[in-house]
């Protein structure tokens, strides 16, 4: 049995850090089409130079957790430079369990160095076919994000392909407003008259955005893992959250860094 082999049969859980792909040389070269797109190479070269790097520990030395990243020097902010940079932040849900938010956001402060992040825009997971999104879907998770904005690990939080109707319920209900919504241009070319003067009226910022509804299925996900892994053995991970950060420079709006946290965990059969 090789060594990927033996680690992923063994692991429970998968966390992934890409590094700062601004940096990252191998995936410059070619210029993924879509986010998806981009999200697979990444997983792919991620996983390939860390089972390349790790030596493989003793039998009973074995970790739960696999920590793939491969750690860069320019990915910690500096306090000096911190005051220049906004933290933004996606956070996609592939499953509907809250604490991962917490996790995805842990995560992040630590690889960034930073006690707080600038701003965190959620998508919930997909829903099931016919299903359309309501606010009891949406306020388990948005109450574990109210909570730290409280503990002050998030500044402002956000959301993502909401119509009018659900934001001003959001907004009604919600003890932390959302600071902002993103809306997929694909879905409407026009921001819908409704919403801008709801967002206008209560300044809730409108962004746009060109993630699809799934960034990543679980085939997808599990042919990445195996490409760069070469076990067959794959079927029984499945994603849990998939975290994008992007650090921009305010006085110039250039984007300094961008990477992707990822987390998977095995199905118990």
């Amino acid at each position: 049995m090789d060594k990927h082999t033996t680690l992923l049969n063994h692991a429970k859980t998968l966390r992934l850090h890409t590094g700062n792909l601004v940096n990252r040389s191998r995936l410059k070269k070619k210029c993924p089409s879509s986010p998806s797109e981009e999200l697979q190479d990444c997983i792919r070269a991620t996983l390939s130079d860390w089972f390349s790097t790790t030596r493989l520990p003793s039998e009973t030395d074995l970790p739960d957790t696999l920590d793939c990243s491969i750690p860069q020097p320019t990915d910690a902010i500096t306090p000096e430079e911190r005051e220049e940079l906004k933290v933004s932040v996606k956070l996609f849900l592939c499953e509907s369990d809250q604490s991962s938010i917490r996790d995805a956001v842990e995560m992040a402060c630590q690889t960034l160095a930073v006690s707080q992040l600038d701003s965190v825009i959620i998508a919930p997971p997909g829903l099931l076919e016919g299903d359309s999104q309501t606010l009891t879907h949406l306020q388990p998770a948005w109450e574990e994000l109210e909570a730290l904005v409280r503990s002050q690990r998030i500044a402002a939080i956000g959301t993502s392909d909401l119509d009018k109707d659900l934001l001003e319920q959001l907004y009604n209900w919600a003890q932390v407003k959302p600071s902002s919504n993103q809306v997929n241009l694909a879905s409407c070319c026009v921001m819908p008259p409704d919403l801008t003067a709801f967002a206008k009226e209560f300044d809730i910022q409108l962004l746009t955005h060109n993630d699809p509804k799934e960034l990543m299925s679980a085939a997808t996900f599990q042919e990445a893992v195996q490409e760069s892994t070469q076990d067959l053995n794959v079927a029984d991970w499945r994603l849990q959250w998939v975290l994008r950060y992007s650090i921009i420079v305010k006085s110039r709006g250039i984007i300094k860094a961008k990477g992707y946290h990822v987390s998977a965990r095995k199905a118990i059969p």
